[in-house]
């Protein structure tokens, strides 16, 4: 039974996957789908957390827009997600940053990481 739901599940997962980790900033092309038309709109701000693992693994990201705190969650392996393109690299000692839900202005940010 295994068996088939590991064969089933390899068949959904994407050849390729973009290299992210929490705290980096990135931009997330999403397929948004109105009426008969398909088009792309991009998502960007800081990751949050990373859940999961294989086929179901999830990804969330948060902006600030106009003031309000706005956070998605994808599942990575998704055909409605065309690419993740990292901005920046974010320095960061944990994994998940609930943290940053609290914080305001120049205290949301995340240190950048150079190397």
């Amino acid at each position: 039974m295994e068996d088939i739901i590991k064969s089933i599940e390899a068949a959904q997962m994407k050849e390729t996957v973009d290299q992210f980790s929490v705290g980096d900033t990135v931009r997330v092309y999403a397929k948004i789908k109105e009426g008969n038309r398909e088009r792309i709109q991009v998502f960007e701000g800081t990751v949050l957390k990373r859940q999961n693992g294989g086929v179901r693994e999830t990804f969330t990201v948060r902006k600030n827009s106009n003031g309000v705190g706005v956070e998605k969650t994808w599942p990575l392996h998704s055909p409605s997600v065309e690419r993740i393109e990292v901005v920046r690299r974010g320095k960061v000692r944990r994994a998940k940053l609930n943290y940053l839900r609290n914080r305001v202005g120049k205290a949301s940010k995340v240190k950048e990481l150079i190397r």
